[in-house]
């Protein structure tokens, strides 16, 4: 459950609008049916005291970094045109495993993996649609990499995917990562010591680190810095941040 206080400490920007928040890495965005403080849009409208709170950019619920919800309709659906445009520049930090030599684009198409155990994943597939992930290596050591990622399309899972598929996988991703079945294992039994060997982290190593709203027509740009788990662990593997 989300406190109050926390709401508050995780905003990085607000008007009469806006409200921008730097999210961890354990929050759901959408409501739940445990009540209004068991979600981002919940908390976000027991704060600001309106009726509705409008997602304009989620993110799962262990991406952490940055969401922005829209105070009135007008400017959510504003901001959702502009984002199916493609106008909207997002950029994320990710730690991967290996070490990544030199910027990489993947251009592969993604659609849902048949054959996994869970049935969410998606994979590259010639059937699949277009999606394209631009990832750039920012540093490198200890058998892994903290790269910048920036998606050319919005599909399902997509850095996660396209990172598996690079031979790069996520470090802490239950699903993209060593054995999709992990996943499984988590719902069933919670985070235990045979997960932590398999994943290094307890949630998946993935960070919405920047988003630029200029190309949608307003002059705001929103950054959150890698957060305390992400850094601890390049630390521990001397990447230097």
């Amino acid at each position: 459950m989300i406190a109050p206080e926390e709401v508050t400490a995780w905003i990085v920007h607000e008007d009469e609008r806006l409200l921008v928040v730097n999210k961890p890495g354990d929050v759901v965005c959408h409501p739940s049916k445990a009540g209004p403080w068991s979600s981002l849009v919940g908390a976000a409208r027991e704060y600001t005291g309106l009726p509705t709170m409008h997602l304009v950019f989620r993110l799962d619920r262990e991406t952490s970094g940055i969401v922005v919800l829209a105070k009135d309709a007008k400017m959510a659906s504003r901001l959702q045109v502009a984002m199916q445009e493609r106008k909207i520049a997002k950029a994320y930090l990710a730690i991967l495993t290996g070490d990544l030599a030199e910027p990489v684009t993947v251009d592969q198409p993604l659609g849902d993996d048949v054959s996994s155990p869970v049935f969410v994943k998606s994979c590259v597939r010639a059937d699949g649609q277009a999606s394209v992930t631009h990832f750039t290596p920012l540093a490198t050591g200890g058998g892994f990499t903290l790269a910048r990622v920036v998606t050319g399309t919005g599909r399902k899972h997509q850095i996660r995917a396209h990172a598996q598929w690079l031979g790069h996988m996520m470090v802490g991703d239950k699903i993209y990562g060593p054995d999709a079945r992990c996943y499984l294992e988590f719902i069933d039994h919670g985070w235990t010591e045979a997960l932590a060997a398999k994943l290094l982290l307890p949630r998946q190593a993935l960070h919405c680190a920047e988003i630029d709203l200029r190309p949608a027509g307003m002059t705001q740009v929103f950054s959150a810095p890698l957060p305390a788990d992400m850094r601890e662990f390049c630390a521990s593997r001397g990447l230097r941040v």
